[in-house]
């Protein structure tokens, strides 16, 4: 095992905070693997980059030899998590929980190693505790105290309704570091309200309180919002190689280093390197290209890693198209000018590229140029090009 200095630096990779960082070192000293607890509520089938910002934490706890806890919230999702919501949710039924939460098993064992991953389902322990033992839950926390909360609190400023089972949801977070005897907990930073629950819970049913890392919120390919499948900023890791790979090596240079920070197994001093190496005159494309090999080479393999660039349209010949085309779903109220379609679809970096390139000749609609006077059509799908490679199949669906 490495020592704590070793351990705590690769810990803080990343993180946005350690609470409280003393008590985990007094943890590491000991010289024992620690059980790392994450959950998961399985809402969605499929996975984005996002989502593996903490799944990659506990693979570096995993390399460090510490026990991971992958827990699965089949219980709580039927639920559904309040946070960071202005209303709320709608209950999963335990059927499509359950489905959810197997494909999701199939994907995160791309990045964790499954012999040295403990799944586990909260539901049971949930399904054992007694009306009475689900009041003494309850009792340890207050009203007050849960509208401290920023969600809870806009919605009741609000006057938007909370019902009662969503009080429920933060007190069973923080009853699973319980029932596994979590030493450490991880979470986004939309969480630590849960987290911090953990740790008061822990205390009251006399265990010693958890430490929490935090991860921050993953910025998409826009580099601006978080990454989210419904602003079409993601990167699916179910997606064809050819996509991923295009669009990490789309992505703004600016954002590059972000993303070999917190989805990168490289070693920081590697990276720190590349960040030399553009400063003196490498081209950050190169750059970004070592980190898209990387990670189609997690979730597709090593051949599709070697040939993805190909299926990109890296090496196209004029009028081939690329073999996986990727497919996105614009919604307007109005038919949209192509400037615009160009825009929001991400085949161009903003609107005066595609300005540029209408004014030259270098977008086609199915095969023909056109200029700035095109319009897209609500309910039209047409194969875009801007440029020599940038290509998608845009659907501009009704609002």
């Amino acid at each position: 095992m490495k020592s704590v200095e070793e351990q705590l630096a690769l810990i803080k990779r990343g993180a946005e905070e350690v609470l409280v960082e003393a008590e985990l070192i007094e943890k590491l000293k000991r010289g024992q693997p620690l059980r790392i607890k994450a959950g998961f509520d399985p809402t969605a089938p499929d996975l984005h980059l996002g989502h593996t910002v903490l799944i990659n934490k506990l693979r570096q706890f995993q390399e460090l030899g510490h026990q991971v806890v992958f827990l699965i919230g089949d219980f709580t999702g039927m639920i559904g998590d309040p946070s960071g919501k202005s209303a709320t949710r709608p209950p999963l039924t335990r059927e499509q929980v359950l489905d959810n939460a197997e494909t999701y098993k199939q994907q995160v064992f791309k990045i964790l190693d499954p012999a040295k991953t403990e799944v586990a389902f909260n539901s049971t322990w949930m399904d054992q505790l007694k009306p009475a033992d689900f009041i003494r839950l309850a009792s340890q926390y207050t009203v007050a105290r849960m509208l401290e909360r920023d969600d809870f609190d806009k919605r009741y400023t609000g006057n938007q309704p909370i019902a009662i089972h969503e009080f429920l949801y933060p007190l069973v977070q923080g009853y699973d570091s319980v029932a596994l005897k979590a030493d450490v907990e991880l979470g986004g930073t939309d969480q630590k309200f849960n987290l911090l629950m953990g740790r008061e819970l822990q205390r009251a049913y006399g265990q010693e309180s958890q430490c929490i890392v935090t991860m921050p919120l993953l910025e998409g390919l826009d580099g601006v919002k978080k990454m989210s499948k419904s602003l079409g900023n993601y990167v699916g890791i179910q997606e064809a190689p050819g996509v991923m790979y295009n669009k990490l090596v789309s992505m703004p240079d600016a954002l590059m280093w972000r993303y070999f920070e917190l989805l990168s197994f490289r070693s920081m001093e590697e990276i720190e390197q590349f960040k030399r190496d553009v400063e003196q005159g490498a081209n950050p494309r190169d750059i970004k290209i070592k980190l898209a090999e990387e990670l189609v080479a997690r979730f597709h393999g090593e051949e599709a890693a070697a040939n993805a660039h190909r299926s990109a349209g890296n090496r196209m010949k004029d009028g081939e198209l690329p073999e996986d085309l990727p497919e996105v779903e614009l919604v307007s109220a109005e038919d949209m000018p192509i400037s615009s379609v160009l825009n929001k679809a991400g085949l161009v970096k903003n609107a005066a590229v595609a300005r540029d390139l209408l004014g030259s000749g270098g977008v086609r609609v199915d095969g023909e140029a056109v200029d700035r006077a095109f319009m897209f059509k609500v309910g039209a799908t047409h194969i875009c090009q801007a440029g020599k490679k940038a290509f998608a199949r845009v659907t501009l669906k009704a609002e």
